[in-house]
This record gives structure tokens, C-alpha cells and sequence, in this order.
């Protein structure tokens, strides 16, 4: 059954994690968005690995689009293997790691207060060492994930960058996008009987594409991470854009194609590619609230909510972990213990 499942309970904690969130994390990230003002903070790096390198493409989007703080994602090898001397004075540093125990990550942070940054962690352990390195942080408040392939944590850690971008920007009712993010994940859980006959349909699948665009980029590859770590998928995410310039050619009659289409500013071309993949005959599944692009999809997951583009990525991720959990299941696999991996993978 898959309530016995820790990966199925975490992905249905989602909608109450994120409330907490919004209610407890408030004052770290006003006070974080302040000290980004005193500091004078020119640009921002971040270094995570796995899931929360993908919260870091939502935080680059966010970061730059709403706070006009260019990002760039760190290189640790430049600090664990190079030991490189980067001038860091007008940089915020951000840290993410879920347990706090990516050694790489805290010497990253490490080395970047010791160069003169601002720096921040985003962790689910308060007394992790990622924690006690960095000036600030932002705590998921998601409790234990028993899960190898986490999920609360990492829209936990979204709903922490939503916080600090709101405070940033001055919004006066700062976490107001998160209730509305949190109602919608409540919504797409309850068509979960639908994304499990989905799931069906694609047992024998060995390789596809995720694709999105700008805030749901990090879409796309969470959602390929999971396909890839519990039912073992080649699933390769790319921006919409950039598989235009050449990555398409693969495409042919009966690829699958996975579309996260959520209204906004991406959304032209998001329909203008999934009208070249119906040209080209591919599976295409599209998750998308817009019918238009929905009477293109060979398969489609319709959202009952038209949500904010730039909270979307919170609810959009549910279907991906939800098809990823009964992808899992249904090709006989145990989502709880991917082969070859832990809960915590040590890299320099």
C-alpha cells in the first residue's frame, strides 16, 4: 500500500510544511533581507547539491527577477579542491542542504564568511554544521525526512526563498503566496487516484524529457530527479528554449515528453514547443490549468488552479514526486530505497 511508504506521507505533509513555514521562518528572513540591504549585497552565490540545486535555480529566478541580485550557482571544487581566493565582499553566500551535512556546501560557506560574504543556510536541522557556519538561517521546520528521495524539505525550502524575495521586495503581507501554494498542493493531491493511472501508462518507459521554463525550470529537474532516483528513468530536464537549439532532434514518433505549462510569462513558449512535439509525434504529457495547451497533450494532468507563476513551482512539483512515487511502485520498485544511495551522500 502506498501509506506505508515514508516518500508517500512526506509528499502529503507538503501543504502543512509550508504553512509552518510561512508562520515560523517570517522574522530569519526579514532579518536576513536586512542585512542584505546593510551590506550593500551586489550579487549572490549558491552552493547545494542534488534537490537543493534545484531550489537553488528556483532561488536564482527569484533572486534576480523580483530583487534584481544577480546569481551564480558555486563551483565547491574551486574551495574543497583548488582552495581558491574569491573576492566575496559584496556577495551573499547561500548554503542549502537538507540535513545540514554536505561537507562540501559548509566549506563553500565557510570559506565565504572567512572572505568577507554575508552568508545564509537553508537547512531542517538547527544543530547541523551547515547551520553553525553560516551568519543566517532559514530552517525548513519539516521535520524528520525518512524518505532517501526527499520532498517536504525541498518545498520547504521554496516556500523559505518566497519569504526572504517578499521581504525583500517590501510586500507588506509577507507568506500571503504560500496559503494560496498550500491550497493548491491540497488540490493536486486529491487527484492522486488520477496520476497513478498516469504512472500505469508509462511503466515500460526507459528514457524521456522534462521540460519547463523560467520559475518552473527548477521544475523540470526535481521532477526528472525523482523520475531518475526510485524508478530508475534516463529523464533529462531542459528549458524550453534552450532544447529548441538542438536537443529536439531525438524527438520522434511516441517520445514521451513531459510539459510543466503553468500561466505566466513562460507560458508562449512552453505552447510554442509543445506544438513542435506534436508535430514531431511525441507522448507528450502535459501538465498545465491553460486548455489550450491541454488540447495538445497526448496525456494530460489538468490543474485546478490558476496560481501564480511565481509560487507555481510548490504545486507543480507534487504531480512530478506523486508520478515519480507510482512510477516507482508500478515498475516494482521500493521508492523508500533507491538503489546506491542514502539519505546523506558525502562529496568534496
Amino acid at each position: 500500500m502506498a501509506e506505508q511508504h515514508h516518500m508517500h506521507r512526506e509528499i502529503h505533509e507538503q501543504p502543512q510544511v509550508v504553512r509552518t513555514v510561512a508562520e515560523k521562518s517570517v522574522r530569519s528572513a526579514q532579518a536576513l533581507a536586512q542585512a542584505i540591504r546593510d551590506r550593500g549585497i551586489q550579487f549572490a552565490m549558491i552552493s547545494a547539491r542534488g534537490t537543493s540545486d534545484n531550489a537553488a535555480l528556483y532561488t536564482k529566478y527569484r533572486l534576480e527577477i523580483e530583487a534584481g541580485i544577480p546569481v551564480a550557482s558555486a563551483a565547491p571544487s574551486i574551495f574543497t579542491l583548488y582552495h581558491g581566493q574569491l573576492n566575496l565582499s559584496r556577495a551573499l553566500v547561500i548554503g542549502i542542504s537538507q540535513s545540514g551535512k554536505a561537507q562540501d556546501v559548509v566549506e563553500v560557506v565557510s570559506a565565504a564568511r572567512a572572505a568577507g560574504a554575508l552568508t545564509a543556510a537553508i537547512t531542517n536541522d538547527p544543530s547541523s554544521e551547515l547551520a553553525q557556519v553560516a551568519e543566517h538561517v532559514l530552517l525548513c521546520h519539516a521535520g524528520e525526512e525518512r524518505s532517501v528521495a526527499a520532498t517536504k524539505t525541498y518545498t520547504a525550502t521554496l516556500a523559505n526563498i518566497a519569504l526572504l524575495v517578499d521581504a525583500l521586495a517590501g510586500r507588506s503581507r509577507i507568506g500571503e503566496d504560500i496559503e494560496e501554494a498550500a491550497q493548491g498542493m491540497e488540490q493536486v493531491l486529491a487527484m492522486e487516484e488520477d496520476i497513478e493511472l498516469l504512472a500505469e501508462r508509462y511503466r515500460y518507459m526507459s528514457a524521456c524529457m522534462v521540460l519547463a521554463r523560467g520559475y518552473n525550470f527548477c521544475t523540470a529537474h526535481e521532477a526528472a530527479l525523482k523520475m531518475m532516483e526510485t524508478g530508475y528513468v534516463i529523464a533529462r530536464a531542459y528549458s524550453a528554449a534552450d532544447f529548441m537549439h538542438g536537443p529536439i532532434a531525438v524527438v520522434d514518433t511516441g517520445f514521451p515528453c513531459f510539459v510543466y505549462a503553468p500561466n505566466g510569462s513562460a507560458y508562449a513558449t512552453m505552447l510554442q514547443l509543445t506544438a513542435r512535439l506534436r508535430e514531431r509525434g511525441a507522448e507528450i504529457v502535459v501538465v498545465s490549468c491553460n486548455p489550450e495547451i491541454l488540447r495538445l497533450a497526448t496525456r494530460m494532468v489538468v490543474l485546478p488552479c490558476d496560481i501564480a507563476e511565481r509560487i507555481s513551482p510548490l504545486v507543480y512539483i507534487v504531480v512530478g514526486q506523486l508520478f515519480a512515487f507510482h512510477l516507482s511502485e508500478t515498475r516494482g520498485y521500493d521508492p523508500d530505497r533507491p538503489r546506491g544511495l542514502s539519505k546523506i551522500t558525502i562529496t568534496r
